[in-house]
């Protein structure tokens, strides 16, 4: 099942996002099977402000898991982090 994780970074917070990111980078390499896409939001300038990530998992539970191991949440980077299940319709 794939889910979209839709994550908000707290206002100025783009250290702490540029501090974290390649441990971040290096976490998801171990879901590289599991990862359909992903990257970041950006505001008008051009600034990271936020990730999105579509990947499949078993279960919602296994999500939280993933999101909770994640370098950025762990350095507190997040505001707010959506998960949402995904049907992928097209392309075919």
């Amino acid at each position: 099942m794939f889910f979209v994780i839709d994550c908000k970074d707290k206002p100025n917070h783009l250290t702490v996002r540029l501090e974290n990111r390649e441990a971040h980078l290096n976490y998801l390499k171990d879901f590289e099977q599991q990862l359909i896409m992903a990257g970041p939001f950006l505001d008008a300038d051009d600034q990271m402000i936020g990730s999105m990530l579509i990947m499949a998992f078993n279960n919602r539970a296994e999500v939280e898991d993933f999101c909770a191991a994640d370098p950025y949440t762990l350095a507190g980077l997040f505001d707010q982090v959506l998960i949402r299940p995904w049907r992928k319709v097209l392309p075919a």
